[in-house]
Formats: C-alpha cells, sequence, structure tokens
C-alpha cells in the first residue's frame, strides 16, 4: 500500500473510531431539554397537592427545578431521573445552592428501565409519545397515584383536571384501583 493510501486509511479508521467513542458516551436522547418556567412549576406542584409523606418522581428532570421546588416549597422527599449526566450533575448543583440535598436524589437513568413504585407523585414534561411509552408503566403503579404532566396528555386516559399557566396546559390524573 502506498503511503499516501495508507494515511488515508488510517484517518478514516481514527475518525470513525472518534465518532463511534463519542457516539457510546452521549445518551439517546427521547426529549430535547426545555426548562419548565417557574409559574408552570408552582402551578404543577399546586395541582399535585403535595402533603407530608408523598414522595415526588420527576421523570426527565433536567436542571432539577421541579424536585427542588417541591422540596423547599413542600419539604417532600423527592427524585428526579434523567438520562442525561449533564442535567443531573446540574441538578446536583441546583439543590445544593437551595439546600435541599437531604430532601432530594437524582438519578441518572433510562425512565423505561426505572422502578417507579415508591412514587405517591409523578411530574413529567416529556412528549406525548413518551407519556403513551410510560402509560401502562404508570398505571400500573399503586391506586391514588397522582400524575402530573406539563403540556402533553396521555391520549385516551382523560384527565381529571386541566389548568392553563400564562399559555401552558398543566395536566392531572390519579391512578385507578385495580379493577
Amino acid at each position: 500500500m502506498k503511503p499516501k493510501k495508507m494515511l488515508t486509511s488510517l484517518v478514516i479508521i481514527l475518525i470513525c473510531t472518534i465518532s463511534y467513542a463519542d457516539a457510546q458516551e452521549k445518551p439517546q436522547l427521547d426529549v430535547p431539554y426545555v426548562p419548565t418556567r417557574p409559574n408552570v412549576v408552582d402551578g404543577m406542584l399546586r395541582m399535585a397537592n403535595l402533603k407530608k409523606g408523598d414522595v415526588l418522581y420527576d421523570l426527565g428532570c433536567g436542571d432539577g427545578r421541579i424536585v427542588v421546588a417541591a422540596a423547599k416549597q413542600y419539604g417532600v422527599t423527592a427524585v428526579g431521573f434523567d438520562i442525561d449526566p449533564e442535567r443531573i450533575a446540574e441538578a446536583n448543583a441546583n439543590a445544593k445552592t437551595a439546600g435541599v440535598s437531604d430532601l432530594v436524589k437524582f438519578v441518572n437513568a433510562n425512565l423505561f428501565n426505572t422502578d417507579l413504585s415508591k412514587a405517591s407523585v409523578i411530574t413529567m414534561y416529556l412528549l406525548p409519545s413518551v407519556n403513551m411509552q410510560l402509560r401502562p408503566k404508570i398505571l400500573a403503579l399503586k391506586p391514588g397515584t397522582r400524575i402530573v404532566s406539563h403540556a402533553f396528555d396521555m391520549g385516551d386516559w382523560k384527565p381529571e383536571k386541566t389548568e392553563n399557566v400564562d399559555g401552558s396546559i398543566i395536566y392531572f390524573w390519579t391512578v385507578p384501583g385495580k379493577k
């Protein structure tokens, strides 16, 4: 093989190796990160009717703003799940700044492989397709678990309440009893 052709082949192999390694390090995101506005966070937490002893799980927690607000404003234990390690690091920093690190936890995880059974309240700002994929898992939760979604519904599972907060719709459901 000629030196120039060999060098070209090595460069191509190196580029492919770097691209593969880079792709392996970055998580596959099902939902783009779009922060929930503070007034919508407040509306979601009000709608969830948080009370002492509740455990809130925020699915796709991003920078942790819902989890931090739930702990700070209502004193509840809260856990945020996100597939992006950068968001988890940001969420932990935000919890520390807010002084609620003792009440919150952030987990780098895929929502579809996450045990949600300890939650009494679930909040989320996901896409309709992701909500629909999670719906069977949510409906299998303990009856009475409260679900609050920003912007997107759950298909034909009709919400018990909806609220418009400055142009953002918030949906509320309660997991029904088993039939």
